[in-house]
């Protein structure tokens, strides 16, 4: 099963490797990376699988939240089939 993650906020040191470390600690492996900034504003969208994990979905949700807090970004993620779905024209 894959998701959609995406990290939003102001570039600092750190961010691709706090929120990295957080999939990897719960068994979630990062299939594909596309990160950018945005004059000061990073942004980084993942393709991850997490299939592997014995971690709900939720639990990987509340996990992102709470990096997010303390990374001063936004973390969100969806389902893969939900944001094809919310996507397609």
């Amino acid at each position: 099963m894959r998701a959609i993650i995406t990290v939003i906020g102001k570039d600092k040191v750190g961010i691709i490797a706090g929120v990295s470390s957080e999939l990897s600690s719960m068994g979630v492996n990062i299939l594909d990376i596309s990160q950018t900034i945005i004059q000061e504003y990073f942004t980084m969208i993942m393709l991850v699988d997490i299939g592997k994990t014995n971690v709900s979905f939720d639990g990987i949700k509340d996990a992102l939240n709470k990096k997010g807090e303390e990374l001063g970004v936004s973390i969100r993620i969806q389902h893969e089939e939900i944001f094809e779905s919310m996507h397609r024209i």
